[in-house]
């Protein structure tokens, strides 16, 4: 697996590293704190059996060649950004291996400070070191500064995503 701390190109104040177990309060805590993660999430002390549950999931599926994983943006040791990366090997596109992303967020507290840039552009770098030819996400269609967003990092809206809720 690539090194997912810090690159040359990041300031000094930012570092990335994979989640471990024991930052998942901070990641749910990072989850709720947003309009729509806050219906969503159940922020408590301890947390529900079922994000760390989630998280073993994600742990056992992934690998060093397909991660799926939360990579951590930190100022010191403070988790101020997550986001979740996923490589998906696929038959499409020749077989081109792509990656999804899910659940940007960054700390109320730390936002305007380029950080989800920098968590993106890290998981691109992943992603690219790793072999993904693609790297997709979806959003909110109400989140229109989130859309402003991702095409100034050079997203396109290409296509029209679809979700079922079946529980």
């Amino acid at each position: 697996m690539p090194n997912a701390t810090q690159t040359s190109d990041q300031p000094a104040d930012i570092t990335f590293r994979y989640a471990t177990r024991d930052d998942l309060p901070t990641i749910v805590a990072l989850l709720a704190d947003d309009e729509k993660g806050k219906t969503r999430e159940e922020f408590t002390d301890p947390l529900p059996d079922a994000y760390y549950a989630a998280f073993d999931a994600m742990e056992s599926q992934s690998t060093d060649a397909l991660p799926n994983k939360y990579l951590l943006a930190l100022q010191g040791t403070d988790i101020v950004g997550c986001l979740q990366l996923t490589l998906i090997a696929g038959l499409s596109r020749r077989g081109q291996l792509r990656a999804q992303i899910e659940g940007v967020r960054v700390a109320s507290s730390a936002r305007g400070q380029k950080i989800g840039e920098k968590l993106i552009t890290q998981s691109i770098t992943i992603s690219k070191l790793l072999g993904a030819a693609l790297v997709q996400f979806t959003t909110d269609k109400t989140r229109k500064d989130a859309h402003r967003f991702y095409e100034r990092l050079g997203f396109i809206a290409s296509h029209e995503g679809m979700k079922l809720q079946i529980s």
